[in-house]
């Protein structure tokens, strides 16, 4: 069971990262000019949701892992 956990948090943030690209994608088409800070701030999110889906694999590991 918590390797079905660990499958989810990764697809979770599967799902997150492809969003972020999509809206910083269609940004910089919008705004070119801005596409420096739309970089760093789509970088800075996906590297938060990184952390939150690692953390979701390593709980859902040791939950299953406690049979």
């Amino acid at each position: 069971m918590g390797a079905v956990g660990a499958g989810l948090a990764v697809l979770g943030a599967g799902l997150g990262i492809g969003l972020i690209g999509k809206g910083a994608t269609e940004s910089i088409a919008r705004q070119p000019e801005a596409a420096g800070k739309i970089q760093t701030a789509m970088i800075i999110a996906a590297a938060l949701i990184e952390g939150a889906a690692l953390f979701g694999v390593v709980v859902g590991l040791l939950a299953g892992s406690g049979n």
